[in-house]
């Protein structure tokens, strides 16, 4: 393969800084530039949602302060020409390598009017905006949205005494993720905990000239508010991808080892790479959490050393923990893309339930709450690919 001389970074979160962090660790002799959007350096998301809001502000992720004259803040990529192997910035300026790495993530859904008082929660700025309102004491937060992000949002301000109403358009919040016994558990564990939960509606819009007042429902519905939170899934930020050539469908599409189909020099991780996953039969999978996006970004970095022939691929097993109202929730695998689901453990009491999901007769993902080790030994069932007879026995 050519020998690589100048790569760049394209994304300076999670997944870019660690792919920095393995060239590096890997002696590569030549320069890095890594292009970041924002002027903080890379710092962890998943407390903004969270501590943050509390109002705990540490977020450092390491190695973020090692960061040298190669990296350009407030630098958005606006073009990729691949052909002349030149990255275009939102300046004009052009930025040449001969190796890259593609991690811009991803951005919130937005309404298409989006008032004052309408929040979407994606970086440090967004969560210290939210987190001033919430000081303020508002009477009432509508959360838009039981995801992730939604569920631990509304999480927080119930914690904080504030009353939540939260609106999701399936039957439960996180049904795809959780699959049905999951997200049946999480709806009652919302409304044990004081959250008034609307599901089966989509919000339209707002009420209000200067500042939102009201959420509109599908079903005529208002609801008045102080503070939204529009949590309402990501998309990967790929525009700057349109006239690359490379092929974009819900993401980069990349091989098992992380290139850019059709490439030798370019690579992607995180939340804008969707790859070949080995565990699921070649199925084109993208993940959105942080151990994805810390794992890949330093193994696609080693992998654009190396070249395709040599490259590792990825098959490590996606996994995601939060705590909501207090319980730990733990995923592992797809549950997504399962054909069948069973109940191992189910102790409401206790607020302990484990549910197993195969796929074509093979565990692909468990969902544990309040129950690590039962999900720790059916990750590791997944990562075997061992049968479902055997992984619910």
């Amino acid at each position: 393969m050519t020998k690589l001389n100048r790569i760049v970074v394209v994304g300076a979160s999670l997944a870019g800084l660690r792919a920095v962090q393995a060239l590096r660790a890997a002696d590569f002799a030549g320069d890095i530039t890594l292009i970041g959007a924002e002027n903080h350096a890379p710092y962890n998301r998943p407390p903004l949602s969270k501590s943050v809001l509390d109002g705990d502000g540490d977020i450092t992720l390491p190695g973020a302060e090692q960061l040298e004259d190669g990296w350009l803040r407030n630098r958005r990529a606006a073009a990729l020409r691949t052909a002349d192997r030149l990255v275009v910035l939102d300046d004009g300026s052009e930025i040449a390598f001969d190796g890259l790495v593609v991690a811009t993530g991803a951005s919130p859904r937005r309404f298409d009017a989006q008032p004052a008082g309408v929040h979407s929660l994606r970086t440090v700025d967004d969560a210290l905006a939210l987190r001033t309102e919430l000081e303020a004491a508002p009477g009432h937060v509508t959360v838009i949205g039981g995801g992730f992000i939604g569920s631990e949002v509304a999480s927080t301000a119930r914690r904080q005494g504030i009353s939540v109403t939260l609106v999701d358009a399936g039957s439960h919040p996180m049904a795809a993720t959780l699959g049905s016994n999951g997200a049946q558990w999480l709806a009652r564990h919302h409304e044990r905990h004081g959250v008034d939960l609307v599901s089966g509606v989509r919000a339209l819009g707002f009420d209000g000239e200067s500042r939102a007042t009201a959420v509109l429902l599908s079903d005529g519905r208002r609801i008045p508010t102080d503070v939204v939170v529009a949590g309402t899934g990501v998309e990967p930020n790929t525009d700057w991808l349109r006239e690359s050539g490379l092929k974009l469908d819900n993401g980069v599409v990349c091989t098992s080892s992380l290139f850019a189909e059709g490439e030798s020099s370019i690579v992607a991780a995180g939340d804008v790479s969707r790859w070949s996953h080995p565990l699921y039969h070649g199925e084109l999978v993208r993940v959105e959490h942080w151990a994805n996006a810390n794992e890949q970004g330093a193994l696609a970095a080693r992998n654009l050393l190396v070249g395709p022939a040599e490259a590792e691929t990825y098959a490590a097993v996606p996994s995601f923990a939060t705590h909501i109202h207090g319980a730990r929730i733990q995923i592992a695998g797809m549950p997504a893309l399962s054909d069948e689901e069973y109940v191992l453990l189910d102790e409401s009491t206790e607020d302990r339930l484990v549910v197993a999901f195969s796929s074509r007769g093979v565990l692909v993902g468990a969902v544990a709450v309040n129950a690590p080790k039962d999900l720790i030994r059916l990750k590791r069932a997944i990562a075997a690919r061992t049968s479902r007879d055997e992984a619910v026995a």
